[in-house]
């Protein structure tokens, strides 16, 4: 300690220890106040002064080093080469996006796919006559998938809006220009379904007007291709304009050092594990590298195009298949190479750790919070029993007690019909993303709990089927099988399995069954209508009873069904008829046009000429959940 920190301490002044080293060996006249102290001399200091020393080692936090990869600096722009165009297909639902990959690639995507909507993102090269090579994402078309289209444009040079000539600007079309605008991605229109008769180009033009979107016919920057996916017309065009902007661009990459690139989608395959799709950004990967993504890390056993053929190295813009990893990374991650599998590990470790002080941070958030409301709750306890006896404080406890009763088997039956478990399954973590993200936007707790208990990539499981049966949830797959044995097991227990292949099925069979646990409304549906002419009463052995003479104006009136009394547009009465006749003779049913008297099983209710009687039947309709998913 120096003298300073020792004085402090023991809460004396400096002087106090001069004045204690004054008769020692050490030399005063050289102490200052920062100078250090030996352990023998705070010895002598804290005797003299009367006080007593407790010898404790200080802790010393550990503090873990850094292991984290990260990108290299930018490199020296004379070493770059250039780069083929990585180009993302945008647009809104059915207006011709895979078509068009389809006749660019020339291989048919759209015969293997449900509904022609790409469910994957997937990334293809495409060469063309003219040697170019053009690399092009292909995302989802569907509103639901902004998650993933927004991560396709953050690898993307060039987006191709895709527009139907027919259709026009649409919701989606709105949502792909603000994705490629928030990643600062230039724009090639491509009009679609130019072969029909009914397609106005023009028109397309003009509405992109209202979104900043300004084609080179009105003095724009954005060139404007009129194509026909269909029939193939024009997409050489289109290929030629997104050449000559990625020209313009100068797009270049650093073909040597480590590797960079980014995951676009990852599954689990049965015969090779957890496989990638990635986009190399940087750098050349070849078979036995070293990459981490994410939280997992792989060495390259495998590498392969679009096709399926095996390829021994990926040179930047280049999408590759990547065999060999530990873990499943998940999409939109970034992939760096690093020099040994112990450097990987150290990295995938620190990632971890990283993560989980994250978790405990929020954790101890959380335990505070709960602390501080169970404080308060026991201050409150305290103060409503602090002043009574305690003979009245425990019979107050006892009677709470007792108001606490469990729930009946009807009640808790009740309770579980308004929450509805659900366990997604799907082929590719992005799917499963765009999924979770959907239900993130589920806003009607309020009618029906939507409680998300398991999400996961693969096949479904034994495991999920237990999760199910024990939370007496429902399992969605999308584009997952289910074998044998688990379909019979889930059958045993009771368990649905729902499996899809396009995604807003499965969103409308989730609507579906959240409509089914919820209760009924009651509609009422007018049978008849009569107006009441005349008021009379009957007598009826000593009391008299109030008749109404009505003529029926519409329908007809049902003894059996319900009925309601109607004074200047209030309802006053609701209930049943005690008697209904026509002349003297009890009737069941009075028709359209005729005369009958009538009374209420009510009898303190008095008629008025000129009021409604309104016979009715009540139907229950099946509710409808109130949450709307945006497509």
């Amino acid at each position: 300690m120096t003298v300073e920190e020792l004085a402090r301490a023991m809460e004396k002044d400096i002087d106090c220890v001069y004045e204690a080293l004054m008769n020692t060996a050490i030399d005063l006249d050289s102490l200052e106040a920062y100078s250090r102290l030996d352990e023998v001399w705070i010895k002598e200091v804290v005797k003299k002064t009367g006080m007593k020393l407790k010898w404790s080692k200080l802790k010393q936090d550990k503090v873990r080093e850094n292991k984290d990869a990260v990108r290299r600096p930018q490199a020296d722009p004379a070493l770059l080469t250039p780069r083929s165009p990585v180009v993302t297909i945008m647009g809104h639902v059915d207006h011709g996006k895979t078509t068009l990959l389809d006749k660019l690639r020339k291989t048919q995507v759209a015969a293997m796919e449900a509904g022609g909507i790409t469910q994957h993102i997937g990334a293809f090269l495409v060469s063309l006559p003219s040697g170019e090579k053009i690399t092009f994402l292909d995302t989802p078309g569907h509103a639901a998938f902004s998650a993933m289209r927004a991560r396709g444009a953050q690898v993307t040079d060039i987006v191709i809006l895709v527009v139907a000539a027919d259709d026009g600007v649409m919701k989606q079309t709105v949502e792909s220009i603000q994705h490629a605008k928030d990643a600062q991605v230039p724009i090639v229109l491509a009009i679609n379904k130019c072969d029909k008769a009914e397609a106005d180009p023009e028109k397309v033009k003009k509405e992109l007007l209202a979104y900043d979107v300004v084609c080179e016919d009105y003095g724009g920057d954005v060139q404007a291709v009129h194509i026909s996916a269909l029939t193939g017309d024009n997409l050489m065009a289109l290929a030629e304009a997104t050449v000559a902007l990625a020209e313009m661009l100068e797009l270049k990459a650093d073909s040597t050092g480590p590797v960079e690139g980014t995951v676009i989608e990852s599954f689990t395959d049965k015969g090779r594990g957890p496989v990638t799709t990635a986009i190399i950004q940087r750098g050349t990967l070849r078979k036995g590298s070293i990459l981490v993504a994410g939280k997992s890390w792989a060495k390259v056993r495998l590498m392969f195009d679009e096709n399926g053929k095996t390829i021994h190295e990926a040179c930047p813009s280049m999408p590759v298949g990547i065999v060999g990893w530990r873990d499943l990374p998940s999409a939109g991650d970034e992939i760096l190479e690093v020099e040994s599998e112990p450097r990987a590990r150290a990295v995938v470790d620190w990632r971890k750790y990283e993560l989980e002080q994250e978790k405990n941070k929020e954790d101890l958030k959380i335990i505070e919070e709960k602390r501080k409301e169970h404080q308060e709750a026991h201050q409150k306890a305290r103060e409503k029993y602090g002043k009574v006896h305690w003979k009245e404080r425990s019979f107050l406890k006892y009677q709470e007690r007792k108001e606490q009763k469990p729930l009946k088997a009807k009640e808790k039956e009740e309770r579980d019909s308004h929450v509805l478990p659900i366990i997604i399954k799907g082929d590719v973590d992005g799917s499963v993303e765009a999924i979770v993200n959907i239900m993130d936007t589920y806003d009607a707790s309020h009618e029906c709990e939507l409680e998300l208990v398991h999400f996961g990539v693969g096949d479904v499981s034994e495991n999920d089927v237990n999760l199910a049966e024990t939370f007496r949830g429902v399992i969605y797959g999308f584009n997952v099988n289910v074998g044998n044995v688990i379909q019979k097991s889930a059958a045993k227990k009771g368990v649905k399995i729902k499996l899809h292949k396009i995604i807003y099925h499965l969103i409308e069979d989730l609507q579906e069954e959240l409509n089914s646990r919820l209760p009924c409304t009651v509609e009422e549906h007018p049978i008849g209508e009569a107006s009441i002419l005349a008021t009379f009463s009957v007598t009826e052995g000593k009391k008299k009873v109030p008749v109404a003479g009505c003529r029926v104006q519409k329908g007809q009136l049902e003894k059996q069904k319900k009925f309601k009394l109607i004074r200047n547009g209030d309802v006053i009465w609701k209930g049943s008829l005690s008697s209904l006749k026509h002349h003297k003779d009890d009737v069941s049913v009075i028709k359209t046009g005729m005369d009958c008297g009538l009374s209420l099983s009510e009898e303190k209710i008095e008629f008025k000429v000129g009021d409604e009687i309104i016979c009715y039947e009540e139907k229950q309709v099946p509710a409808k959940t109130s949450w709307d998913p945006g497509f």
